[in-house]
């Protein structure tokens, strides 16, 4: 049966093997034995049902809460060639009264619906006279209260499935799921724990960086200068800061879009859109957007705040490199933050056990954006999988940056602080130590301060910069409140008594995530181009991936293009002799 999987995984998706993981899945479905897989974003989680799916009679079910993959799924499935459709709020009730009347006749391999979709009539009374050998739960984490996106619609699951005539096999599938949410999934779909196919959290084209103490926006518009050609997200913990980093980065004449819970639906489909089509490259969004999102070129994801659980970050930076090429994901710490989070831990439940558990899970959080050893083994031993060896690519694991001693500049920032009665914010203490005439100075008497103009060779955002680097080495803190002031920790207090040093590292530098290709940028042309007339995202015609392959191969035959991952036959068939024409095209140019 394998041999079957492999040659319609060849056939369909252009790929010559399953990859570890996805065989034990199919196996396992095909023995009829009900399953949990855990497997990293970018792992191929889709295939695990989606090859079953049409090696079986009747029509599979896919369970998901993602409006946004099921459109980009099954344009994706049908591009193909295989049947597949889906029901959700997005289509008005006509829309969906002709796709159950074709799921009715058995029209579909693949049909995806929302857990909501499970207590529709409607929608039993068709699913009750079909065949289904499979049942997929996608994002099966939301089962679990435990989960970081816990949805109470999951809890119908298993007695949907048990009111059905012939109760299918059961594939549950996560990326996110700590020892505790597994146990929980396994418990809630009555499944045996020890079939699970479990292939690791670590994601070996992902580069993990933690920036501290640096102005935040000029660090992303460095970093997206150097990366115009490529699509990130910029994710933000308010609806706020997403509207200005965006308003920010276009003005700077970066095709940026906006996407947050507060916008009408309309011009958040719009925005997405956009961004599927690479229409705009960057988005910056608070955790509304992505989850779901099946663009497999985004080649960078910047935390612009720190989020509020470890799940959370690595679901958000896990959208990066979907198509298994290099890619970076960068959290920009700053301590304040923390204070925001924990107001919306607050705000977001009354139950106290809750707000404990999350507040716990914030603390690892920051922890995490203080650890100086490796990043991507924290990540794995937080979801409970062991690493003894450094990853060897992560900002901690390649930082050769020289430190500098600055020891004497941040005594001279904490006793002007003391000075000042440790009653003021970071602009105030900046102007004070660079000698500034402001009237505020003034009006205080600041200026007869021996600290007065102590550091006024420097410019008061380079001060202010400084200072950030000290808050987020927690020698200043700063307190709650509207307008929060600084004060001095008692690690700052050993700095001014000389008992310990300072060092600070050099900035840490931008750099160009993909280097230039002449051919792949001629090939993504070619394929934005397609994309355009055929009403479907890029990725859907080819993803990066296909297209560095084909630039490095430069096959000139059909024969020597089905050899290049993800040309399957149908996309032979369709966009083979374009490709080719452009391939031999740029070869003739350059002999």
């Amino acid at each position: 049966m394998l041999e079957k999987a492999e040659a319609l995984l060849q056939r369909y998706f252009g790929y010559p093997s399953l990859r570890p993981g996805q065989r034990e899945a199919i196996q396992s479905v095909l023995e009829e034995r009900d399953t949990a897989c855990i497997m990293p974003t970018g792992g191929g989680k889709s295939i695990c049902y989606q090859i079953p799916a049409l090696l079986l009679e009747g029509t599979t079910l896919v369970i998901s809460p993602l409006i946004s993959l099921m459109k980009d799924q099954v344009d994706a499935l049908n591009e193909l060639g295989i049947k597949a459709s889906y029901v959700n709020s997005s289509l008005d009730s006509r829309k969906v009264e002709e796709r159950l009347s074709i799921l009715r006749e058995g029209g579909y391999k693949l049909f995806y619906v929302t857990p909501e979709r499970l207590t529709s009539p409607d929608f039993i009374r068709v699913i009750s006279n079909l065949h289904i050998p499979l049942a997929a739960i996608d994002e099966a984490h939301c089962i679990s209260q435990w989960g970081h996106d816990f949805r109470p619609s999951y809890r119908n699951i298993e007695s949907f499935l048990g009111s059905l005539v012939s109760r299918p096999v059961v594939l549950a599938l996560t990326a996110t799921a700590t020892p505790e949410v597994h146990e929980d999934i396994c418990e809630q779909l009555g499944i045996q724990k020890e079939n699970t196919v479990y292939t690791g959290f670590s994601r070996d084209n992902l580069t993990f960086k933690i920036v501290k103490g640096e102005n935040r926006d000029r660090f992303i518009e460095s970093y997206i200068e150097k990366n115009r050609s490529e699509a990130g997200i910029i994710y933000t913990a308010t609806r706020r800061e997403a509207e200005r980093i965006s308003g920010h980065l276009s003005k700077k004449g970066i095709a940026a879009g906006c996407y947050h819970g507060g916008m009408n639906d309309e011009e958040r489909e719009r925005q997405q859109d956009l961004f599927l089509n690479d229409s705009i490259s960057v988005m910056a969004a608070t955790s509304a957007f992505g989850m779901g999102i099946n663009k497999t070129n985004i080649r960078y994801v910047i935390h612009y705040q720190i989020p509020k659980n470890m799940e959370s970050y690595y679901q958000e930076a896990g959208r990066a490199g979907r198509d298994g090429l290099d890619s970076e994901c960068i959290l920009l710490f700053s301590p304040q933050d923390i204070r925001l989070q924990r107001f919306l831990i607050e705000q977001s439940t009354d139950d106290e056990d809750m707000q404990a558990q999350e507040m716990k899970k914030l603390r690892q959080m920051v922890d995490f954006c203080h650890t100086e050893g490796c990043l991507e083994r924290f990540i794995l031993g937080y979801f409970g999988e062991k690493q003894t060896e450094d990853c060897g690519r992560c900002g901690s694991c390649l930082d050769t940056r020289n430190a500098a001693d600055v020891t004497k500049e941040a005594q001279m920032v904490l006793s002007c602080m003391m000075r000042m009665g440790e009653r003021f914010g970071k602009t105030m203490v900046a102007q004070v130590l660079s000698g500034s005439k402001n009237k505020k100075v003034i009006e205080n008497g600041f200026q007869h301060l021996s600290t007065y103009g102590i550091l006024k060779h420097q410019t008061i955002l380079e001060i202010s910069d400084f200072i950030e680097f000290l808050i987020a080495d927690e020698y200043i803190k700063m307190s709650d409140g509207t307008y929060p002031v600084l004060f001095v920790t008692n690690k700052g207090r050993n700095v001014l008594l000389g008992r310990e040093e300072v060092t600070r590292k050099e900035k840490m530098k931008t750099a160009q995530i993909v280097q230039d290709d002449q051919l792949f940028e001629r090939l993504r042309t070619l394929r934005r181009k397609l994309a355009q007339e055929q009403g479907v995202p890029p990725f859907v015609v080819f993803s990066d991936e296909t297209l560095k392959e084909m630039s490095g191969k430069m096959p000139l035959t059909e024969d020597e293009l089905m050899d290049v991952k993800g040309v399957g036959e149908q996309k032979r068939q369709k966009y083979g002799a374009l490709f080719l024409q452009e391939l031999k095209a740029y070869k003739a140019e350059n002999e």
